[in-house]
């Protein structure tokens, strides 16, 4: 029996990304994942037996250096789940570089991976592209502008390659609010984020791959995004 196509999942060395590969491992599905630090997570992944890719997404030549590695490992793709993401400081003076920063991870990346693996995915049936946004987008924000720009620009690449690749691919997002906090955070600081959903917990990051995995599993949704925020958009 011919194992099944891998997936790649984007910046799964930790937190979020690291439990939906580990997940899909516990499902026996081969891993194929991008990290850019060496991590605990990263070991424990490939002890597993998942295939990790270092990946330097900040420029177009690291994303087309990634695209060259990760076609070396594989001629096929399950799916790609873009989860890579940063934050950068929109600091007076520095903008147009936590700008740039922030556009290559959350955009250019996940354009030129789409752009440059479809034949991949093709060679799968059936295949998905998932990308993993941000509920911020919904309503935009006051301190964070490029960060909120740059990820509902990452909401439209959905749209736009659910309609380029339909019916081989099909190709959703997930927008999550807060799912999972850090452990430097204050009971204050916690209070005050769980305020603003209805459902007023931290879920943890299981509900990501939920979704992920209804978006894999249903052969009629693409142009989709999911809104995984407990509720933020009625409180």
């Amino acid at each position: 029996m011919t194992s099944p196509a891998p997936i790649l999942i984007t910046g799964a060395g930790q937190r979020v990304g690291l439990h939906c590969a580990q997940r899909l491992l516990d499902a026996q599905q081969p891993v194929i994942f991008s990290y850019r630090s060496e991590r605990p997570g990263v070991q424990a992944l490939r002890e597993r037996g998942a295939i990790g890719v270092f990946a330097d997404f900040s420029s177009e030549a690291g994303i087309l250096a990634f695209i060259s590695e990760l076609k070396t490992h594989t001629d096929s793709l399950r799916a790609i789940i873009h989860n890579a993401s940063t934050w950068a400081p929109e600091t007076p003076g520095d903008e147009a570089n936590a700008f740039i920063d922030m556009f290559s991870v959350h955009m250019l990346a996940p354009y030129l991976i789409n752009l440059h693996c479809a034949e991949l995915l093709r060679r799968s049936t059936p295949a998905d592209i998932v990308h993993i946004s941000d509920d911020v987008t919904r309503k935009g924000s006051r301190q964070h502008i490029a960060y909120c720009a740059t990820k509902a620009g990452l909401d439209s690449l959905t749209l736009s390659f659910a309609a380029q690749y339909a019916p081989r691919i099909k190709v959703n997002g997930i927008a999550p609010a807060m799912v999972m906090f850090n452990d430097g955070d204050d009971a204050a600081y916690r209070a005050k984020v769980l305020a603003k959903s209805a459902l007023g917990i931290e879920p943890g990051p299981e509900v990501i791959y939920q979704s992920v995995r209804y978006l894999l599993d249903n052969p009629y949704v693409t142009g989709t995004t999911l809104t995984v925020n407990g509720g933020r958009h009625v409180k």
